[in-house]
């Protein structure tokens, strides 16, 4: 039971980022002005893309799940306290806990990886 609920911790803390990468992706042209708004590139939009859905589905199907999630973590603190330190706005600081909790989620996947129902699960053999 408990590598089941492993499973579908991994699916809950896949989705935000999942659906933030296919989101952006379908509001492409105002993601990169919201971006050059704080002085980002919008070039780098394309990496964030890739990053918010490859590093999810890896993390899902449970596949060098340290590393995917090192590259969240990153992510999630980046983009913290580069767009949301505003706190003289509540939706910013509630934004940018957000993102920290993330980050805090994927430490603990770095730390323990993926258990059972992931493609690096690491077989037993018994020697006779």
């Amino acid at each position: 039971m408990a590598n089941l609920l492993d499973l579908i911790g991994r699916i809950m803390i896949s989705a935000i980022f999942l659906f933030s990468g296919i989101n952006k992706i379908l509001n492409y042209d105002g993601t990169v002005g919201w971006m050059e708004g704080f002085g980002v590139p919008g070039l780098l939009l394309i990496p964030a893309i890739i990053i918010e859905i490859l590093f999810p589905v890896l993390i899902i199907i449970g596949y060098q799940v340290k590393i995917a999630a090192s590259g969240l973590l990153l992510f999630s603190m980046l983009t913290a306290f580069i767009f949301h330190f505003d706190f003289s706005n509540q939706m910013q600081v509630i934004a940018f806990l957000k993102n920290i909790g993330l980050a805090g989620g994927m430490l603990f996947l770095v730390i323990n990886g993926a258990k059972e129902f992931s493609i690096e699960k690491k077989k037993k053999y018994v020697r006779l």
